[in-house]
């Protein structure tokens, strides 16, 4: 995909799909229709690069590596780079990766810091235009104009392959900046590395969440090489280069080395990477990269793509239609990282090596935003992959001795609210996934909702304000920060853990987690109609009305002192986790009926959903980043609201369902650079997207129900396992025909607002016809199922 200047005009008006009669043509394939640009501007923090789906290299350029906008290492807004670096996070809000970064540049001086993005020219970085910028599925490349080298970029799932075509020069140069990092989570870390002869460079970086080790392999022997420490200064030289130096140690370090080049002469850069060992970066380099046919890599990734890709196809829809929904599966698909090497080899948070015995390992999990929407989505169409998942964070438990919440590699700790590898762990259990040893890890979930760690796992990895949660079936918010959320979604994870004991015949701890799942009344305020902090001492917090808000000290923990449904705030003072009052009433996924019955009918459940969907999108100040993608007080930027337009199909009203979802789907995902609205957070929300333009949703991941939506595209075939599928058809569908008027499934008269994974899985074909208004009489008679059973 390219891009202009004019192109990104586009993104100022709401996407009107006009037609829904184009099928894909026999000449394009899946990968076609990718586009890595998208989410590269304002928040998306997606990267371009080329990486593989379940892979642990992920090749991109990098613009600039300081503050939050910088996530990703690439923003599209900018126009000069810094070098193509091997590790980056999809679309998190974490300033973090940038591994291993190459740079090749032509001229008289040698550079070895990156300069400025304000004055390229202090340092190696080159300016750029997107017009020479190309990006596909396992692909980038881009014209250096500083320097008139055009870099190409390949990978395989643990290497990366670099093809630099240089003018005519006798100062041709490749930067190894081993010191570079997005972000700085080395806190002086020290690397390390060797020239071990004329075309070989291996080390390791102190990479702050543990070790990046690397072997560099260059096509072409160096004319020149050496060291450098940007951090040090020789008294003697005032200078920082070490000519002919084949080892350097120290925190800001790299290699330089130098060519006298043809025109258009091509040297290639093979990278393997590793977190146990040089030497498994070595066997990952040699096992998948053996040789130099940088065009036959490319071509298998090409192919590895089109294969993943074609889990879905899609028909009738228009081309912009399946621009977003094929590069959305398509960071569906690469959201998930493994983390051991070709001879199954990984590093465990013990701080030893382990063998993953027949399995991919997964060593991050960020499971606030994923366990909504991306692993549901793969229960569906990357079966194959699922056992795994679960399999790793049993590995985790036995190497860890306790069970993690979200974390990247092995920096573990509660950093968001919950505890959400559980709805992971009980998601795919329900669905029928069993290849991993369940019973340790119901172990462990039970443990870690019973008791607090004991030395050597730190007391931080425990569920924040457990005791309290057990005393009083409630967060306080004098005692603990994000009280709200942290008792919604610990009821609920309460309520997963209570469907596996079940399904193991534990009737006695089924009852007790059942009882803990109802710990969401407790911070139900039936005056306000708000999930209200609420102190230890159980009385509301005060309300903001007349007053100024302050903040209340009490030893390390703080707090607002009012309550007020308008704001988020700043953390550790936080009511709520990057939310207010209004986006958190909701978080009741797994008893929605239940909640219904708190507002005391239908009608009023409506009227406040409605409120929340028409209301201003404006918070009390200050100001948070993350409140973008609003429809009133809904926020499709982030994860909190993302089950709510679903909600109206437990109410009785399922068209509002479809109104709303359709209009998400519309509205917030568009072509282009900016076409995300907040945070890409590993495949959540391009998940989200898959998920409810096909017309159904996992409201409660845990429960095998999915909500039906109203599916934005024409027709969808989903290729699950065993060679089935399941097709989902929405004859007369248009942008105006949003409503379902009536529905079949496998023939058969369909008339309820939700469906199981086992009618997917089985295979067959969903059919909805679709109008220009509501017909309130489908699916009003079968509600969703709750956790509380709907009165007669």
């Amino acid at each position: 995909m390219r891009y202009t200047i004019k192109s990104q005009c586009r993104l100022a008006g709401i996407l009107a799909f006009s037609f829904y009669g184009i099928t894909y043509s026999q000449s394009t394939e899946p990968v076609d229709y990718v586009d890595p640009f998208i989410g590269t501007d304002f928040f998306g923090h997606t990267f371009p690069g080329a990486a593989l789906p379940n892979s642990l290299v992920h090749l991109s350029p990098d613009i600039y590596t300081e503050g939050w906008t910088y996530c990703a290492g690439y923003i599209y807004s900018e126009s000069s780079l810094m070098g193509f670096s091997h590790t980056h996070w999809s679309g998190v809000g974490m300033v973090n990766g940038g591994e291993i970064l190459l740079m090749p540049t032509v001229g008289d001086k040698l550079q070895i810091v990156p300069g400025s993005l304000e004055n390229p020219d202090e340092g190696y970085r080159s300016r750029f235009d997107h017009a020479d910028e190309t990006a596909s599925p396992g692909y980038y490349s881009v014209v250096l104009k500083d320097y008139n080298v055009k870099a190409e970029l390949t990978a395989t799932q643990r290497a990366g392959f670099h093809r630099y075509t240089f003018p005519k020069a006798e100062n041709a140069r490749i930067i190894l900046d081993v010191g570079h990092q997005i972000g700085d989570m080395t806190q002086g870390e020290i690397s390390e590395f060797k020239i071990v002869d004329n075309n070989r460079i291996e080390g390791a970086k102190g990479a702050g969440l543990g070790k990046v080790y690397f072997v560099a392999e260059f096509s072409k022997p160096f004319a020149y090489y050496g060291t450098f420490d940007a951090s040090y200064k020789t008294p003697e030289s005032n200078g920082s280069i070490f000519p002919y130096k084949n080892a350097e140690a120290g925190d800001k370090i790299g290699a330089f080395v130098q060519y006298n080049t043809e025109e258009n002469e091509q040297v290639l850069v093979k990278v393997g990477i590793s977190y146990t060992s040089v030497e498994g970066a070595r066997k990952n380099l040699h096992k998948e990269i053996p040789n130099w046919d940088f065009d036959g890599v490319k071509d298998n990734a090409r192919k590895i793509w089109n294969k993943e890709l074609s889990k879905i196809k899609v028909e009738e829809a228009t081309e912009d239609q399946k621009k977003i929904f094929t590069t959305a599966l398509y960071h569906s698909l690469l959201a998930q990282y493994i983390s051991q090497d070709v001879d199954g080899k990984y590093f465990g948070s013990d701080g030893k090596i382990h063998v993953a015995e027949d399995y991919d390992f997964y060593g991050s999990f960020s499971c606030w935003d994923t366990y909504r929407t991306q692993h549901p989505l793969m229960t569906l169409i990357a079966p194959e992959h699922v056992n795994d998942y679960v399999k790793s964070i049993a590995s985790k438990v036995e190497n860890y001795g306790w069970l993690p919440a979200q974390h990247f590699l092995n920096v573990y700790g509660e950093a968001m609210v919950g505890d959400h590898l559980i709805p992971i762990i009980a998601d795919a259990y329900l669905k029928g996934y069993r290849d991993f040893d369940i019973d340790l890890l119901y172990k462990a979930m039970r443990k870690k909702a019973l008791e607090l760690p004991k030395a050597p796992v730190p007391h931080e990895a425990g569920r924040s304000g457990l005791e309290f949660y057990k005393e009083v079936g409630y967060a306080p918010i004098d005692k603990v920060t994000e009280a709200v959320p942290n008792t919604l979604e610990l009821a609920y994870d309460d309520w997963c853990i209570a469907q596996i004991a079940k399904e193991l015949g534990k009737n006695k701890d089924y009852e007790l987690f059942m009882k803990r799942a109802y710990n969401y009344k407790n911070v139900w305020d039936s005056k306000t109609q708000f999930m209200r902090p609420k102190k230890y001492d159980g009385s509301w917090l005060e309300a903001l009305e007349d007053n100024e808000q302050e903040i209340v000290s009490n030893g390390d923990h703080s707090y607002y002192k009012y309550f007020d449904p308008l704001l988020v705030g700043r953390r550790p003072n936080r009511h709520y986790t990057e939310s207010n009052a209004w986006q958190y009433i909701w978080s009741v996924q797994h008893d929605v009926q239940g909640l219904i019955d708190l507002f005391g009918s239908n009608k009023k459940f409506i009227d406040k959903l409605d409120t929340f969907f028409e209301m201003s999108p404006l918070i009390s100040p200050p100001k948070y980043v993350g409140v973008v993608g609003t429809i009133g007080q809904y926020v499709q930027g982030n994860q909190p609201s993302h089950h709510v337009a679903y909600m109206y199909n437990y109410a009785g009203q399922p068209w509002k369902t479809q109104f709303r979802a359709r209009q998400i789907t519309e509205e917030m995902y568009r072509t282009g650079p900016g076409g995300l609205c907040g945070n890409e957070d590993m495949g959540s929300l391009s998940s989200w997207y898959i998920l409810s333009a096909m017309g159904i949703y996992p409201v409660a991941p845990g429960s095998t129900t999915y909500a039906i939506g109203s599916p934005s595209l024409g027709k969808i075939t989903m290729t699950l396992d065993k060679g089935k599928t399941f097709t989902i058809q929405a004859k007369n569908n248009s942008k105006e025909n949003k409503y379902i008027q009536s529905a079949t499934l496998n023939g058969k008269t369909f008339n309820r607002t939700w469906i199981t994974h086992e009618e997917i899985t089985k295979g067959g074909t969903l059919i909805f016809k679709m109008g220009d208004q509501p017909n309130k009489r489908w699916g009003v008679g079968s509600i969703p199922p709750s956790m509380t059973q709907k009165t007669k």
